[in-house]
Formats: C-alpha cells, structure tokens, sequence
C-alpha cells in the first residue's frame, strides 16, 4: 500500500468519524448505536491507546483495526438516511475534533473499572477452591 492511498484512507476515516459525530446528535439513532459512536469518538481522540504505540508493529493495531472497525459498526448501526444527511454535513463542516484530555480520563476510567471487575471476579474464583 503505498503512502498517497494511505492518506486518502486517513481522510475518509476523519470524514466518517466526523459523519458519525453528527449523526449521534439526530434523535432518530438509538441508544446502542449513540453507545458505540460515542466509544468510537473517545477512542478515536482519547491521547492514550489500547495498544500503545512504541510497542512495534501490533503499537498501531488499534488505528489501522480497532478504530475502523468500531467506526464501521456505529455505521452499520445508524439509519442509512441519517448517515446519508451526516455525510452531507461533514462534507459542508468539517469538524475540528481533536485529542482530548476528558475523553482520554473517562476511558482510563472505564478502563480500570472494567479491569479491576476482572480481578475481583478472578480472585472470587479462586477463594471458591
């Protein structure tokens, strides 16, 4: 894959996550598709990655997999003409959605919370043997 088809796959990402943000705002979209576009939107600008990015070549697995692959879900998910419409306005207003430092707290906070439900649900387990 060479570096222009790279870029333009880059654009259209931004494109559609910018689609997907405006979709979210139209009261036809449900709430599971608003709870997947909004954990797409904060992984897509959470500063902090799953996988973190020095670690070679599985450090960009989550933006060349898991963020598209969330993003392609909250799609598969939203009404095709409020896509359609959000499309439109992404065209029109591109918005400027950055990296941002709330999202990036709420999901080390989802995070920890979810892990340290792991270890308590690991640890009951062995106190039941």
């Amino acid at each position: 894959m060479n570096l222009e088809r790279l870029k333009t796959k880059a654009t259209t990402l931004k494109r559609e996550l910018t689609a997907v943000y405006y979709a979210y705002q139209n009261p036809k979209v449900k709430l599971l598709p608003k709870i997947i576009i909004a954990i797409s939107i904060g992984y897509a600008l959470s500063p902090i990655d799953l996988i973190p990015d020095f670690i070679p070549v599985i450090g960009y697995l989550d933006d060349l997999i898991i963020i598209p692959g969330l993003i392609s879900l909250a799609i598969k998910l939203i009404p095709r003409d409020v896509m359609d419409e959000a499309r439109r306005r992404a065209e029109k207003e591109p918005s400027k959605l950055g990296k941002n430092w709330v999202f990036a707290t709420i999901f080390i906070l989802v995070w920890v919370l979810l892990l340290t439900v792991i270890v308590i649900a690991i640890l009951k387990l062995f106190k039941r043997k």
